[in-house]
């Protein structure tokens, strides 16, 4: 089988972009021909058909009217990523596409040029794109389920893109555009979800499409476990921001002294969290920057346990997996897909959202329940080993394959019957 995979960035950038490679490992382990495509972008390994990737967009960055208003236009329909993609389409000639995190710097524009050669399409939802506006389900800092049933202005309203009125508007736009104008999402065959949260989320929210559930997985053969610890330490890896409750998390480990904090990752907090331990004179915390591959497996071996504080609606955390196939278990929020991985006193301890009190109570108890944090690493990486394995999703990845190939054929035999 042929597999375009597409994913706005094909660098190790996050959780989607990792998921994303790997497939792609795993397909061509299999003997599958895998093409990637997204964003041009530096930091990119060579690919073939680079000179058709779309060109590099920073939402981020700032400009005047004009980039706006060009922005703006992309986000809502992207002629440069229909072109190339009726360009790749014809040359690579696919026998199925995988999508994962498109939306703005790619967008849905592709799904018409891809369907016209009657070509089956899966796309695995990383966050909640396809039912809020602003991806995160998130409203100033909190869980916000106002768009439910396609109600999307609500994130105009309340601003709830980077606390921009212009920005919510043009994200109202696309997602009225996409979703009750065009219908292009229709043209998507089978979504498939890593977590059930995520699953029941976006169908309690409205979303139609039939929803396959397969979560994400590690080949194990790069994770070597370390059951034990060199430090009384404990670690924090992810994004820097406000909805990942990195400043939960500091204000429950200052007030346990005798145990390191090591907090590895960037992003728009990190400025701020940083001028916070130094003014308050947090001796026990401190970060580590931005770490990959190799570098990052060893400071999580070093560790006791690793900590997800997230204060929102998680999918299916990829370093709860990676930390699991470390031999490392897992304090976690009790929010979204993590429950559905950290299980109490097997891989790890739960606690409530945003809860300073809870956590720190739950860190003080495995701290002095240190004895058990081996058999619960264990447990961890014998989960991962049995569940979350390549060979297995492998093999459910292919079954969800072959039923969207199944469902593309009955969507063509009825349009060529209508015509």
């Amino acid at each position: 089988m042929k597999v375009l995979l597409i994913n706005k960035f094909l660098y190790p950038k996050g959780g989607d972009a990792i998921s994303t490679l790997t497939t792609g490992k795993i397909l061509s382990a299999k003997g599958h021909k895998v093409v990637f495509w997204g964003m041009d972008h530096p930091d990119n390994p060579a690919y073939p058909f680079a000179d058709l990737f779309v060109s590099n967009v920073d939402y981020e960055g700032s400009g005047g009217l004009s980039f706006k208003a060009r922005t703006a236009m992309n986000i809502l329909y992207s002629f440069e990523a229909k072109k190339k993609m009726a360009v790749l389409i014809e040359q690579v000639k696919p026998d199925l596409v995988h999508l994962n995190n498109f939306a703005h710097q790619i967008g849905p524009s592709i799904l018409g040029e891809i369907k016209k050669h009657y070509v089956p399409i899966v796309m695995t939802m990383r966050d909640y794109k396809m039912t809020c506006p602003a991806y995160s389900m998130l409203c100033k800092g909190e869980v916000c389920e106002r768009c439910k049933g396609g109600r999307f202005y609500h994130c105009a309203i309340f601003r709830c893109t980077k606390k921009s009125l212009f920005k919510s508007m043009v994200n109202v736009a696309e997602m009225y555009l996409h979703h009750r104008v065009l219908h292009i999402y229709d043209k998507i065959d089978l979504f498939i979800s890593p977590s059930h949260f995520l699953k029941s989320k976006v169908e309690e929210m409205g979303m139609k499409g039939e929803v396959a559930h397969l979560p994400n997985c590690v080949e194990l053969a790069g994770f070597k476990p370390a059951f034990d610890w060199q430090e009384k330490n404990i670690v924090y890896v992810g994004r820097l921001s406000y909805e990942k409750g990195v400043e939960t998390l500091i204000n429950a480990v200052k007030e346990i002294p005798d145990v390191s904090l090591k907090i590895i990752g960037d992003g728009p907090l990190k400025v701020y969290l940083e001028e916070k331990v130094a003014s308050e004179h947090i001796h026990n915390v401190s970060f580590l920057g931005y770490r990959t591959g190799q570098d990052l497996h060893d400071e999580i071996r070093k560790s006791m346990f690793l900590l997800i504080p997230s204060e929102c609606y998680e999918n299916n955390p990829r370093i709860v997996i990676e930390a699991f196939a470390l031999g490392k278990p897992v304090i976690g929020s009790r929010i979204g897909g993590i429950p559905e991985l950290v299980q109490n006193w097997e891989t790890g301890l739960t606690y409530t959202s945003g809860d300073v009190k809870d956590l720190k109570e739950k860190i003080t108890l495995l701290l002095k329940s240190d004895s058990r944090i081996p058999e619960m690493g264990k447990n961890a990486r014998d989960y991962v080993e049995k569940e979350l394995n390549a060979e297995d999703h492998y093999r459910k990845l292919m079954e969800i394959y072959n039923k969207a190939t199944e469902m593309s054929s009955v969507k063509t035999r009825k349009n060529i019957m209508r015509k």
